[in-house]
């Protein structure tokens, strides 16, 4: 079992950046897929981005691409979403995901359903 925890939501105008951190603990990081959801008021979770095992593949939404950049650290438990050119619309509650599927390189793809634990959500505010 792992544990989940997001930080590095905030306020920030358009066209800014923010990183988020998502830090486990429990079982080995190195033992999960990860990804990063996002759910705005009234609208259901929605995927942002995914990391293999290994961090050796990616994969992403379309409409984060190019802006979004989803990172690990295995030594330091530690997966990172680097977001810039934020915009209004990306207001939201950010919650990282992991799943203990798959092979080290394996890609989890965009359901909730694949993933088996998730942390309690940071979120991030954009303003125009």
């Amino acid at each position: 079992q792992v544990q989940l925890v997001e930080s590095g939501g905030g306020l920030v105008q358009a066209g800014g950046s923010l990183r988020l951190s998502c830090a486990a603990s429990g079982r080995t990081f190195s033992s999960y897929a990860m990804g990063w959801f996002r759910q705005a008021p009234g609208k259901e979770r929605e995927f942002v981005a995914a990391i293999s095992r290994n961090g050796g593949r990616t994969y992403y939404t379309d409409f984060v691409k190019g802006r979004f950049t989803i990172s690990r650290d295995n030594a330091r438990n530690t997966v990172y979403l680097q977001m810039n050119s934020l915009k209004p619309e990306d207001t939201a509650v950010y919650y990282c995901a992991a799943t203990s599927s798959g092979s080290s390189n394996w890609l989890p793809g965009p359901r909730a359903w694949e993933y088996d634990y998730w942390g309690q959500g940071t979120q991030v505010t954009v303003s125009s």
